[in-house]
């Protein structure tokens, strides 16, 4: 399963009309992917809208890719967004697909830029700290890392608020639970921005 993260850059005021015409880009007939979830961001980066869609095989994610790119109106939001980013991932290899589930519509979506060969030691590090750091990475939606650009990893968590968000961390990290080991030494630029759920979508 290979996963694609679309960003779309829009005026504050654009993001809901740049919303429908996504909705409908990726409902038209000959889309591919599967859609997963759709949100706006609430606090970092203003203006943002995120796609996330799953595809069973690389060729589906190319022609979904070139479908846009030959596009003069791709994910029919050239009126609102200002700029398109298209991502695409795989799944860290220990964790379950994506599945359909309600967090409670408050998303957290944290990116890592990664030291040159710096992947490796991340993914050992994430696959021993998951299981003892349940409670916590209960609330993990996925951990993606890049196929394209510069070595970094996207991880995506759902939560009921804020609140419940830093709790859950300050607890773990307070019982050595999280983060998990030799990670942090492998970053080298981190962002993070929380985002509320579109309605209507598998995950939210």
């Amino acid at each position: 399963m290979l996963y694609e993260l679309a960003t779309l850059s829009c005026p504050v005021l654009g993001v809901t009309k740049a919303a429908e015409g996504a909705r409908r880009w990726i409902g038209d007939e000959d889309a591919l992917g599967t859609p997963l979830g759709m949100w706006r961001s609430d606090i970092g980066t203003i203006g943002e809208l995120f796609v996330l869609r799953s595809f069973e095989a690389e060729e589906e994610l190319r022609a979904e890719r070139e479908r846009a790119l030959m596009s003069e109106d791709p994910f029919f939001a050239r009126e609102t967004a200002k700029g398109l980013r298209m991502e695409s991932f795989a799944p860290f290899p220990f964790l379950p697909e994506i599945a359909p589930r309600q967090y409670g519509g408050l998303f957290e979506f944290r990116t890592y830029h990664l030291r040159s060969g710096g992947l490796p030691r991340t993914l050992a590090g994430w696959e021993a700290a998951i299981g003892p750091a349940a409670a916590y990475t209960d609330h993990l939606v996925t951990n993606l890392y890049a196929l394209d650009g510069p070595p970094r990893i996207t991880h995506i968590w759902g939560f009921s608020s804020l609140e419940e968000r830093a709790r859950l961390r300050s607890e773990h990290y307070a019982a050595g639970l999280w983060p998990p080991k030799g990670g942090p030494e492998e970053i080298v630029e981190a962002t993070s921005t929380i985002a509320k759920a579109e309605e209507g979508w598998p995950i939210g």
